[in-house]
């Protein structure tokens, strides 16, 4: 059988969930129609997701279409959750971008179509809520063209738009009733085709299937974007639009004898705590009690590799998970057994059909506690748990406090992660105000060296560290001016390891990166000496040479797209100044104003959320990482969380332990 992996996104609201329940209740998956503002839709099964009405986890499901299989993932729309959306989008073969015809192109849907673009996936445009009172089709069609695409095609005709009548009729490939529509159709599929703008120009005869196939060509090459119109709540073309999905995607084929290659793009955990990872295959297959390898790059590049045992398999099949004996290419599957996986991880050979599934880095924090004290040690518990299923959740504890601090990338990231807690835990908790995270890199040079048996040493240690700026993007590099053979071997990896966990906090409590960190003298007393000596005197002496040095503090930036009427332009400008933003370059084009440049992370959102009302809700804003830059003037601090090695007394009383 055929299968297919298609993905349905939208604007929050534009209606995205609800179609995928009418999908599912059309293809008799579902008996009864869920509705999203009564919360018993089948796609979201988060509590949070039931009452705030909006996707945050991507839902999998399957039904058969035209002798094909779909597997269909409905994922997130809000912006917060745009990591999950790129994740998913690794694993499909075509997309079903949503549309409202009342609202038409907005903010969120300009930014997933140029997230599509940019992964050059197959996408199907659906103008729904055709049924609302001021639905129209024509101009949801030329904001379609306008703000997203000019390669769109309208495969129906729209009667009756904002009535409970409206219906479409579908346009056919016919060139005796259809003349007009397969002009258009040639001419914009000829921009693309050579071959087929040769014969057209020679006033060659094209038949209806070689028009059809054409087309089918470049939909699949993401080129053209065919448009549907419809209605998820009355069901009026949903018919067509499924039609669509199964004459224009790719479809995948399997192949005996192929290499095993797939991702792991999602994980569930069971209640007894083992993970259930859910698997594209992009070639091969997957069997029962197989003995499979599993990889993930390191943060260094490195490939670590290990061997699991599939102890469970499940395929899915009309909307269940049923157990199977093997899982073929191009389809997806739930496997058991895989020991430590994550997401992202590669099962059997990486292939170049394995899209790169890049995770962006939340530069927020915020503290968090449990409501009752006593619960804190379930709290941690809890959130490890959360983390590994979802690696937009970084999870950071206080040692010498006990304070447990999140990274996230938006307010309602932590809504989110407080319902999952009181929802599968029954943790009740508490966020401290959400801040912007910070790096340091050394001003200059510094130098410390601390001798065994002289001052006020109480460790059976010597260490002389040495730091200086490093090159832009080096991270931290170490380095030895003495003999490796001057100490066991076991406190020299002391050494080295402290290095790097006490330059997770600088002089203003931020980590410290670019920074070249030189072992200069060392020295111990046998027998009496121990790793653990070095691993206390370590902090002391870094620290010393770190104050001599200096640091700066830099914050995180984003690149930004910003388009705007040309009407606001002034004012758009004006207030990203305010903010210190930099402008690097502005065009027009049509009536719109594209403004690039950088912006502080700290200012992004509360400038996002005032674009809609300077710009009429014409405006919006595509931002990535763009590295980090220097803070001048009053820097921010950042508590600390260890036991303060810029402090000696303080220092060593916690670690002498003289409390």
């Amino acid at each position: 059988m055929h299968i297919i992996n298609i993905g349905i996104l939208a604007h929050v609201d534009a209606g995205k969930t609800s179609l995928a329940e009418r999908i599912l209740y059309d293809t008799n998956v579902i008996d009864e129609l869920g509705k999203v503002d009564q919360g018993n839709t089948q796609m979201d099964a988060m509590e949070l997701e039931r009452k705030r009405g909006i996707t945050i986890k991507a839902s999998v499901v399957s039904f058969d279409l035209h002798g094909l299989k779909v597997n269909l993932i409905d994922t997130p729309g809000h912006a917060d959750f745009i990591a999950e959306v790129e994740r998913s989008l690794s694993v499909l073969d075509g997309v079903i971008l949503v549309v409202s015809a009342v609202e038409g192109v907005q903010a969120q849907t300009k930014v997933l179509f140029s997230v599509l673009k940019k992964m050059g996936l197959p996408t199907i445009l659906f103008v729904n809520k055709l049924d609302r009172p001021g639905a129209q089709s024509d101009t949801a069609v030329e904001q379609i063209r306008e703000k997203l695409t000019p390669n769109t095609f309208p495969l129906c005709q729209v009667e009756y738009a904002g009535t409970k009548q409206a219906s479409v009729i579908d346009y056919r490939f016919d060139w005796e009733t259809n003349p007009d529509f397969m002009e258009r159709c040639i001419e914009l599929a000829a921009a693309h085709d050579e071959r087929l703008l040769e014969a057209y120009v020679n006033g060659e005869a094209l038949t209806e299937e070689e028009v059809k196939e054409a087309f089918g060509r470049q939909v699949r090459q993401a080129n053209i974007h065919p448009v549907y119109f419809g209605s998820a709540m009355t069901g009026v073309g949903v018919s067509s639009l499924l039609d669509g999905v199964a004459r224009w995607f790719p479809a995948n084929d399997h192949a005996e004898g192929e290499l095993l290659s797939g991702v792991v793009f999602k994980l569930e955990k069971e209640p007894s705590g083992e993970k259930i990872a859910y698997v594209r295959l992009f070639s091969g297959s997957l069997s029962l009690r197989e003995q499979v390898k599993v990889q993930r790059k390191t943060r260094e590049g490195e490939c670590e590799t290990r061997t699991c045992k599939i102890k469970k398999l499940h395929a899915l099949r009309n909307g269940k998970a049923v157990p199977a004996a093997k899982v073929t290419s191009g389809d997806l599957g739930k496997v058991w057994g895989l020991e430590d996986v994550r997401i992202g991880d590669v099962v059997g050979e990486p292939s170049p059909l394995v899209k790169h599934v890049s995770f962006a880095v939340p530069q927020m924090e915020t503290r968090i506690e449990a409501a009752e004290p006593d619960k804190a040690h379930l709290l941690y518990k809890a959130l490890t748990g959360l983390s590994e299923e979802d690696p937009l959740i970084q999870v950071m504890k206080d040692d010498a406090h006990q304070d447990l601090y999140l990274r996230i990338f938006g307010e309602v990231q932590k809504e989110v992660i407080e319902a999952a807690l009181k929802e599968h835990h029954e943790l009740d908790v508490r966020f401290s105000e959400t801040r912007t995270v910070c790096l340091e890199k050394p001003a200059g040079t510094g130098h410390a060296l601390e001798m065994i048996a002289e001052g006020d040493n109480p460790f059976y240690a010597t260490v002389g560290l040495k730091v200086e700026p490093g090159l832009p993007g080096s991270g931290v590099v170490y380095r030895m001016e003495v003999e490796l053979g001057s100490l066991p071997l076991a406190f020299h990896k002391a050494i080295e390891e402290t290095v790097h966990q006490t330059l997770k906090q600088g002089l203003y409590g931020w980590e410290v990166t670019d920074i070249v960190v030189t072992l200069t003298h060392t020295g111990y007393f046998s027998p009496v000496s121990a790793a653990g000596d070095f691993r206390k005197l370590v902090p002391l002496v870094l620290m010393e040479a770190l104050v001599q040095a200096g640091t700066h503090v830099y914050e995180p930036i984003h690149a930004f797209e910003l388009t705007v009427p040309a009407s606001v332009m002034s004012k758009a400008i004006y207030k990203l100044s305010a903010i210190q933003a930099v402008v690097h370059e502005t065009a027009m084009h049509h009536g719109m104003c594209l403004i690039t440049g950088t912006i502080p992370v700290a200012a992004t959102e509360s400038f996002k959320r005032s674009l809609h009302a300077f710009t009429q809700g014409e405006g919006f804003m595509l931002v990535e990482p763009a590295g980090f830059v220097r803070m001048h003037g009053d820097v921010p601090a950042r508590a600390r969380t260890d036991s303060n090695p810029l402090n000696r007394n303080e220092y060593l009383l916690h670690v002498l332990r003289a409390y």
